[in-house]
């Protein structure tokens, strides 16, 4: 907050609670000639007045509360750029990154203040970390078909997750479907895992100018769309699987995809009908012109190794309904 705004709250809310004070100060004393209990020559709307004092218990409150809210203002931010006594504030203000929140984690630590927001972290994690530490010791497949142990997962994956995957897991353009079993870097434990732990950076480039302009990429267009059987201009489609060995690197010549063919850049297979960013005519011109440029976060230092193994089961469980046999 700027000096100018600091001055202007302080300004505004001390005149109020004085003014408070002398108010009701004020109306405790008599200034008419008319004894207690009686009416006076006061007149509105038919209404007559008369001289009763304020009740006491009501009197005593009203000062109650403004001691109260003196003491409030000395202990506690509120009064512009005031920290208050106790240096006492809800979350750290401004933080842009994560490098910065723990920073600032710290630096409250060092310097003695209380930071409300992460002293329940703190207090979380105590009264829970021995509960997730327990679930993270056991298998993920195991973990999985454990009824306890996915409701926990649910719920990290409803905070942590569901902003682009949605609520029932089921994505959106640009976001996979998690409930399905079409993955692009592998849908066993371990990859769910590396995944979660150290999330993806995807990037396909834009071909507009390697396959010559507008032309190329239609007929780039024709040739990806007839590998999942679609009805095409069949001389577009020879002309663009003619050029398919720039994309054959990430997707294979087959058009299998990086996952078929055990490389590691999650290409998509073109050969199905699953597409992350539509599969219309329009969209694969859309990706092929201008690239795609995915990015998915690392969950290992916001929800640690051990949330991440319960996440691991829960998505795993959302693609795989049924237990397996043993």
């Amino acid at each position: 907050m700027s000096s100018f705004w600091s001055a202007w709250v302080i300004v505004f809310t001390l005149p109020v609670i004085i003014g408070c004070f002398w108010l009701l100060t004020i109306s405790l004393k008599n200034y008419v000639d008319v004894p207690e209990g009686e009416v006076t020559d006061h007149i509105v709307d038919g209404i007559q007045e008369v001289n009763n004092p304020l009740p006491r218990w009501w009197t005593y409150m009203f000062y109650l509360t403004i001691i109260w809210s003196v003491f409030y203002l000395a202990l506690y931010p509120g009064l512009g750029n005031y920290k208050g006594l106790l240096n006492w504030t809800s979350s750290n203000q401004g933080i842009k990154s994560l490098a910065e929140s723990r920073a600032a984690v710290e630096l409250s630590k060092t310097d003695g203040s209380h930071v409300q927001f992460d002293r329940e972290l703190e207090h979380a994690s105590e009264k829970y970390g021995p509960i997730f530490q327990q679930f993270a010791q056991r298998d993920v497949i195991d973990l999985a078909y454990d009824d306890a142990a996915i409701k926990i997962g649910q719920r990290l994956f409803l905070q942590n997750c569901s902003l682009c995957h949605g609520s029932d897991a089921r994505g959106q353009t640009g976001y996979p479907n998690l409930t399905d079993n079409d993955w692009l870097y592998g849908g066993s434990p371990d990859k769910i895992k590396e995944t979660l732990m150290f999330g993806r950076k995807a990037a396909m480039p834009s071909w507009y100018d390697a396959l010559g302009g507008d032309q190329g990429v239609k007929e780039m267009t024709a040739y990806v769309l007839s590998l999942s059987g679609r009805q095409v201009d069949q001389v577009d489609a020879t002309a663009g699987k003619a050029k398919f060995a720039l994309c054959a690197a990430c997707h294979g010549m087959d058009g299998k995809g990086s996952l078929a063919h055990n490389l590691p850049f999650g290409a998509p297979n073109l050969t199905d009908n699953t597409w992350l960013y539509g599969g219309s005519a329009r969209a694969v011109t859309e990706s092929i012109t201008l690239g795609r440029f995915g990015q998915m976060p690392a969950f290992e230092k916001t929800l640690g190794a051990d949330k991440v193994h319960i996440l691991t089961a829960y998505v795993y469980r959302l693609a795989n309904p049924e237990k397996p046999a043993e």
